[in-house]
């Protein structure tokens, strides 16, 4: 973003206030990509994930009016993501996490071309992901939702503290012991 471009909660209030429909597309390009990958890993499943994405930007679109700066913008989204999540997962229970998200985005897809153009490091950086991905779905419930909400959401201690309903140094314990169990994890799986 440069010092041109609007802040999301700009856009947002641009959106809210006018209808701005320009703005609201900027938002969702800017949040989209994140928003379906942390749905997509909290969710386990891609038509849960697909329910989850659809229904936080429909709530969104429906909640404008009451919209207040009162936190960042992303952590209002996350929020009600994470909320529509939690109804959902207590009405269906679990499935798998996926790599890939419905446009085609992996994590896979950050990695530069020389590295995707040679078949064997292709592989071997798929193999990792899979473990990755495999290792982020054993994480206890609370210590993959702070992960992922960091990771995917890039959302500060104190937005997932106050998103999940937990205090901040609890939100950095789950972090922490996320992230201490995946290197281990990973760690073993590498010897």
């Amino acid at each position: 973003m440069t010092d041109a471009d609007p802040t999301d909660e700009a856009l947002m209030l641009r959106y809210r206030d006018d209808g701005d429909a320009g703005a609201f597309a900027i938002l969702y390009e800017r949040h989209r990509g994140g928003l379906y990958r942390f749905c997509l890993r909290m969710g386990r499943d891609a038509a849960r994930a697909e329910e989850v994405f659809q229904d936080a930007w429909m709530n969104l679109i429906n909640a404008r009016e009451r919209y207040r700066v009162e936190a960042r913008f992303k952590t209002f989204l996350y929020q009600i993501a994470h909320n529509r999540m939690i109804d959902v997962l207590r009405r269906d229970g679990s499935g798998t996490v996926s790599l890939d998200d419905e446009a085609g985005e992996t994590i896979a897809a950050s990695l530069a071309a020389p590295v995707r153009e040679q078949p064997e490091a292709a592989v071997a950086m798929k193999r990792r992901l899979e473990r990755v991905a495999d290792a982020v779905e054993r994480l206890p419930a609370a210590q993959r939702e702070a992960f992922l909400l960091h990771e995917e959401g890039e959302l500060t201690l104190e937005e997932i503290a106050e998103l999940t309903g937990v205090g901040r140094e609890t939100a950095k314990s789950r972090l922490r012991y996320a992230l201490v169990r995946l290197r281990a994890e990973l760690a073993g799986e590498m010897d």
